[in-house]
């Protein structure tokens, strides 16, 4: 059983914003360890080349937050052979994000998405089809992601829910969260842990 798991933060958060996830790991018998990156001002190849060689150490799932989400499965699509058995995303826009798309038309865009802007605006939308991808979406709109974007449907306050589906995706489940607030919710906290046991969320039925 793989009990490593390698947890990424997201835009504009330090590693610590993962900290009470981890814990919730370490309670289910999972060893979590926190992956920092600079989400402004780091490049995409230079944080690839890192979390690869952190992946590469050992077996290992992945539990990422919207953008680490992204750098994530670009990582394991540019390099298909790292042991990665399962990874659940947070709020990642897979599609793209349309508040990323907006912010490109305002002169500040790179205080606000940085270096990580493309990545944030195409999204990603294929992996190895080995690899085992689900995904926990927020409906509680409440974020500045709204003030930038016009959302259609269910929206966490930053990235829509449909930006968020894919086919590809193994399952798929929507809580009663915000962006930032599916960090702190025990719902999600029980599909995570859920998925990474079992490769479904099926199996945590109290949510």
């Amino acid at each position: 059983m793989t009990t490593r798991v390698v947890l990424l933060h997201g835009l504009w958060m330090p590693a610590a914003a993962m900290r009470w996830l981890a814990a919730r790991l370490a309670e289910s018998g999972y060893v979590p360890e926190l992956f920092a990156y600079h989400s402004i001002l780091g490049g995409i190849e230079a944080t690839e080349a890192r979390l690869a060689a952190c992946l590469a150490r050992q077996p290992c799932h992945v539990v990422a937050h919207s953008l680490g989400g992204l750098v994530a499965l670009e990582t394991l699509s540019h390099q298909p052979e790292l042991p990665v058995a399962r990874v659940v995303c947070l709020g990642t826009p897979l599609c793209g994000s349309g508040a990323a798309e907006s912010l490109r038309r305002w002169p500040l865009v790179p205080l606000w998405t940085g270096r990580s802007g493309g990545l944030l605006q195409r999204g990603c939308t294929t992996w190895p089809a080995t690899l085992e991808v689900a995904m926990i979406a927020g409906r509680v709109p409440r974020g500045l992601g709204a003030l930038f974007a016009g959302f259609e449907g269910e929206h966490d306050g930053t990235v829509a829910v449909a930006e968020t589906r894919l086919p590809a995706l193994a399952d798929h489940a929507v809580v009663d969260a915000s962006h930032s607030g599916l960090l702190f919710s025990r719902a999600a906290a029980r599909l995570v842990t859920a998925f990474l046991a079992e490769g479904r969320f099926a199996a945590a039925a109290s949510v």
